[in-house]
């Protein structure tokens, strides 16, 4: 996760929950460190009747980017490679361009609209894109009263390829020895040539900033 320190910026005329827009505050003056981590990753679409799945081991260290490695595979090679692939290598691409900045929870990339607190205790706060870009989401973020992203849910801004398009994302964050890491990524989209698609990918950790992750601590985190 890349959040930006920036003042507030909220669009004009929505109301404004001040427990909600204090969650943000807390959200938005956190560090923006990129952590060091290895995590093992599931990847798993379907679409037209076919589907396929990629199990990948991913490392990610500052200054030499994404690397993984696809160690099991199967089901259509049309869709592991138009749509599961190419979603890491554009995930590498952004990384190496040093692209986080472009689309990280900030100022300088959406308007925010803090709504309300929810059933869950979370802050529901409204996000609309300032820009067309790939991995900004117009919809809604949720927030835990100290500051912490828990989920992020809407529509893309812009196509994340010719081969896919509508798409809605639910991407949901955890603590993970005391750090909030991405754990799922949930899309729906159009899939050309095969129609509506849905797309999974789960994380499990076994290393953040260098300190093994215990997965007992963390059940959801497991490769299907």
């Amino acid at each position: 996760m890349h959040v930006v320190a920036a003042p507030l910026s909220f669009q004009a005329g929505a109301a404004t929950d001040p427990a909600a827009a204090a969650a943000l505050e807390r959200l938005l003056t956190r560090s923006a460190t990129a952590r060091q981590y290895s995590a093992i990753r599931r990847l798993e679409a379907s679409g037209g009747g076919q589907r396929a799945w990629l199990d990948v081991r991913t490392d990610f260290r500052p200054g030499t980017g994404l690397r993984y490695d696809v160690t099991a595979e199967g089901g259509s090679g049309y869709i592991r490679a138009r749509v599961l692939k190419s979603l890491l290598d554009e995930e590498r691409s952004l990384i190496a361009r040093d692209g986080a900045p472009e689309v990280a929870i900030s100022r300088d990339n959406y308007a925010f609209s803090p709504e309300r607190i929810n059933d869950e205790g979370l802050a529901v706060i409204g996000l609309k894109p300032l820009r067309r870009e790939r991995a900004l989401i117009g919809g809604r973020m949720f927030v835990t009263l100290e500051g912490d992203l828990v989920r992020v849910e809407g529509r893309l801004a812009k196509n994340p390829s010719f081969w896919v398009s509508r798409a809605t994302v639910v991407r949901s964050y955890r603590r993970v020895n005391g750090v909030t890491m991405p754990i799922a990524l949930e899309s729906r989209a159009e899939l050309r040539l095969f129609g509506s698609s849905t797309l999974r990918m789960t994380y499990r950790y076994t290393l953040v900033d260098d300190r093994t992750v215990d997965d007992s601590l963390y059940p959801s985190i497991t490769a299907r």
